[in-house]
This record gives structure tokens, sequence and C-alpha cells, in this order.
């Protein structure tokens, strides 16, 4: 492979990483060569298949199958790589952080050895790679032991074999804190691969995680690479984005998305790009959006959880680098578990298991029935108001007399049905309420006025869409669905005591709200602050205190006109 004497000058300008995939030349070339693009987003560490609705593909009939798991995932991906001479694997980012315990315990190692086996070429960075903060992500892209819990997955951990990407993340002074592309060249022709993630990152990440780094306007920098990459005479361009829109239902190939900023940003970013694979909102949609100069351009997400892979198959001239986008082929394909596990993969799932088993498997509560998070009219869940009950109960000696929770912190059901490891139906384990609450947030209890508390309840209706915070029982309110922003909470009470505006109220919430995340800034204004146990301790002990716990009435919150 011989690297141009420009594409290697631009390669040194951005910090670009350049390698090879391998392509054979043949007796007489063709005019074109296809790429396969083979992407998954938000896997969160899902080694083994996830449980619930976190583990099923809604269709666009209305019905499920059942989807995910690595070694299935495996499968599927060997399969769609057998059917093209040439493909590359990537990942929309949230590989890891919020994962089950299986990865968890062992800070996401299995996970990373994962993408190195079924050979992803590049990731994004998601938000969720920066959770335990940029020298974690650092020692996930290079390796080393984990400076507190030493190596106790492999000794050493040797890291990802692929470069995680972002164009739009710099430290204070300027200066990148990540590589903005990858250069994959598939029969000598150069393919970009360009990532940039969430410029409002910092909304949905604790401030500690990421200080001394600033996130850019994604636009901005998709231009500015972009611009680069031409110069260098690379013409195809494909971008990560760990950014995506919300849906109104649909199944893996309809494209019902709500006016979002995955298709904001890609309707107005270069129009050198060809092709946008998102990620971070974990839904399902394939579409087509016009670039700046009027021409169609793919714009896909798989769910998440691995259970989808969203495949792109691209006709590249090899003369000129361009792609024909009138040939460019997207779908969504369900990563069924009818066909057989990836053997190796299996192997490094079951490893996983069999070290964390004495964990995972310790039961520590049991219930009647599923506990959801899907929500009633009002924006209530069953499993939100569990965990909001368990943090007011594990806040009592900070006199709460409020809990609420952030609902994305809440990452799958808590189902009645027994897991593989056979702890029987009902019986709810460990790994089980840890893959529910896996952030090991620390509980905080502040003091906020009526009117602050109004406030928040105000919060939850944003430009980016509705987060309705989850509430313990001694919190009700109603809201109306005609009123105009900032006056749709009313009838709030605590107790059964009506709120007073001037009055205090000892609340408890989590370190990642109480710092302002999820747009809620009214409880950054919280006084007296106080600290709680960790917010998963707080669920295991309330599971352990009631016993075949049943599925609370949805009748907190009330809807009006």
């Amino acid at each position: 492979m011989i690297v141009s004497k420009r594409i290697a000058a631009v390669a040194a300008a951005v910090g670009l990483a350049v390698t090879g995939l391998a392509g054979t030349a043949a007796a007489a070339p063709a005019a074109s060569t296809d790429l396969r693009l083979i992407a998954f987003n938000d896997f969160h560490g899902n080694l083994q298949p996830p449980a619930g609705s976190s583990g099923r593909v809604v269709l666009s009939n209305g019905t499920t199958v059942d989807a995910g798991g690595a070694a299935y995932l495996a499968t599927h991906i060997a399969q769609l790589r057998g059917q093209v001479k040439n493909s590359l694997v990537l990942s929309g980012g949230d590989n890891i952080g919020a994962s089950p315990l299986t990865s968890a315990l062992f800070h996401d190692e299995p996970t990373i050895d994962f993408l190195n086996q079924v050979g992803v070429s590049a990731s994004v960075i998601g938000n969720h790679e920066l959770d335990e903060g940029y020298q974690e992500l650092l020692r996930m892209q290079f390796g080393g032991c984990h400076p507190t819990d030493g190596c106790q997955f492999e000794k050493p951990f040797r890291g990802a074999k692929f470069p995680f990407v972002a164009s739009n993340i710099t430290f204070d002074n300027g200066l990148p804190a990540a590589l903005p592309v990858t250069i994959k060249f598939v029969d000598n022709v150069p393919v970009a691969i360009i990532g940039v993630t969430l410029h409002d990152l910092p909304s949905v990440v604790t401030p500690e995680a990421i200080k001394g780094l600033k996130f850019g306007d994604e636009v901005q920098a998709l231009n500015k690479t972009s611009r680069l990459l031409d110069l260098a005479g690379i013409r195809t361009q494909v971008v990560l984005m760990h950014q995506g829109d919300s849906t109104e239902g649909g199944g893996p190939d309809d494209c019902r998305t709500l006016p979002g900023p995955a298709r904001d940003i890609a309707t107005r970013a270069s129009a050198s790009i060809d092709v946008f694979l998102t990620g971070h909102s974990h839904q399902q949609y394939n579409c087509v959006v016009t670039d700046p100069a009027g021409n169609p351009r793919p714009l896909i997400q798989g769910a998440s959880f691995g259970r989808l892979l969203s495949v792109v198959d691209l006709k590249i001239n090899k003369r000129t680098g361009d792609v024909d986008r009138s040939a460019t082929v997207a779908h969504n394909e369900v990563v069924t578990r009818t066909v057989t596990p990836d053997p190796t993969v299996q192997a490094l799932v079951d490893k996983a298991v069999t070290l964390s088993g004495p964990i995972a498997n310790r039961q520590v509560g049991t219930i009647t029935a599923d506990l959801t998070r899907t929500a009633s009219p009002a924006g209530e869940t069953p499993l939100g108001d569990v965990i909001a009950d368990a943090q007011l109960a594990g806040t009592q000696g900070n006199q709460a007399v409020i809990a609420m929770t952030n609902p994305g912190g809440i990452r799958t059901d808590l189902v009645y049905a027994t897991s593989p490891a056979g702890e029987g139906n009902g019986v709810v384990t460990y790994g089980e309420a840890f893959a529910v609450q896996p952030f090991s947030n620390i509980m905080q209890t502040i003091t906020l006025t009526g009117a602050q508390l109004k406030n928040t309840l105000e919060q939850q209706w944003q430009a980016s869409g509705t987060k309705f915070l989850q509430i313990s029982s001694s919190l009700h309110y109603s809201w109306s669905q005609s009123a105009t922003q900032g006056n749709r909470v009313s009838n709030i009470t605590v107790n059964g005591t009506p709120v007073d505006p001037a009055g205090a109220y000892r609340v408890s919430v989590n370190n990642f709200l109480a710092a302002g995340g999820d747009g809620f800034a009214e409880l950054k204004n919280g006084t007296n602050l106080a600290g709680g146990p960790v917010d998963l301790d707080a669920f295991t002990a309330y599971l352990t205190a009631h016993p075949n716990l049943a599925p609370p009435a949805s009748d907190r919150v009330t809807v009006l006109p």
C-alpha cells in the first residue's frame, strides 16, 4: 500500500490514523469497488443476550423478535462479511459504560476484547466512554491494568485494536483530545471514517469525568475535517456520529424520525460526506436525507445492545474515489438468536460469566411480576417508582421527604422470569439489579424551596424532548398537556400536603442530577447537601427489605387536558 504524499501531509496535519484493508489487485482492474459498512451502536457491554424489552426488536407489523447477545452478533457479522469482498465493522459509540455486571465488574475489559475479536475498525467516542473519565478512556485505548483494581480479567489488558475517534473533542487549550478521523484503504481507495460526538455531552456526564475537555459544534467539526479530507483527495467519507433522533415507532427499516439533532446535522454538514451512522438515542431507523448539494445520503441507526446491525453497501469509483450515491443500499439486520453462536466469542462471554458469577448470582430480593420502564401517559414507570421509593428509604438519615431519579439512569427492566443462571422465577439477583442501576451514582440530599421544586418539575419539558423524573410515593402532582412552557405543573403535594412555594423540602437525587445533569439546572441551586448511599446499594437494600415486591400503582402523576 502506497500512501500519497498529499494524504500523508493531511494525515500529519490532523493527527489521523492511516491503515489498510486487504484487497488483491486483479489482472484487469474493475472500474469500481464495493464496500460494506457493518455498524452497531450503544452496545453497553451486553455480552449476554439482554433480557426483557431490551432483548427484543419491534418489527414493522408490531410483532417482536428476540435479538442480541455478543456470540450471536459475531456470527451475524461474519455472515455479512462473507457476502462481500471488502467490509468494515464500525461502532457508533457507548460500547462501554452502563454495562451489566458481567462486563462492568472488570471495567468493561471483556467488551473491548469482544470488539477486538469481531474486528471493529473504528469507534466514535460516546458519552459513556467518558463515564470514568478521560484517563480511563486512554486505558481502554492503549491497555494497562486499572489503577485501583489492577488486572482481574486479563493480565495484562492490552486495550482496543481500533481507534476511538471524535473530531469535536478538545482540551481546554484547544488541542485535539482524540483522533478526528481514521483512514482505511479499500482496493487502494482511501476511505475516511470521521467521528463526532454530541455537543451536549456535558449535560449527560458528571462534570468531574470531563474536566479539562471541551465539546464543539458537530457541524463545524465535521465540515473542518471534511475540508481537510477534500484537500487530500479523499472522496469517500463516512461519519460515525454519537447523536441520534427519536422516532414515532416503526420497524428497523422504517423512517419515522421526529425532527431532531441527527437529521439536522446530517442535512447541514459537508456535502462530501456520504454516510451518517448514528447512535445515542437507542432508536431504530433507516432514512435518506439530502445533503447541502441536494444529493441523497443514508442516516441510519441500529437500536442498542447489539440487537441490530446497520448495513450500508457502497459502490466506489476506483479512479476518482467517489461514492456512487445512486447505488448506495442500506438496511438494518436483526441479530437473531436462531444462528449458531460464534464459539470464540462464546468462550469469552462464558469466562466473564464464570468469573462474575459468585457476585452476580447472589439473591437480593423477589418480585411478583415484571418491573418495567414502560411509561404511563403521565410519564410514570413501575420500575422508576420502585427506584425512587428505594432512594427515599435509603436517605431517611438525611431527613429526606422526596426522592427523584432520572429515567436515563434506569437501564433495563427487572423481569420476573429466571435468567440463564437458573435462580428461579421472581428471584432478583445482584447482577440483575446492577444491570438496572449500573452507574454507582452517589445519593445526595439537598434542600429546595417549594418554588424550586416546581421549577425542577417544569424542567422535564426540554428542547431535546421530555424527560420525566421518576418520583417517590411521597410526591404527587399534575401536569397539563395544553399549558405553556414553565406553566405545566400544578397541584404539587408532599405527603398529602400542598407544597408551600416558600417552604423548605429535603429532596434526594443522585449526584449526576444534583450537578444539573439531564438539563435539570434548578437542582444545582439546592442547599445543605448531605451524602448518602450508592444508588445501587439503596436499590438492593430496598428489594431485600420488601420481599415479593409487586409493581406499584401508577398514581403519583396526573395528566390534565
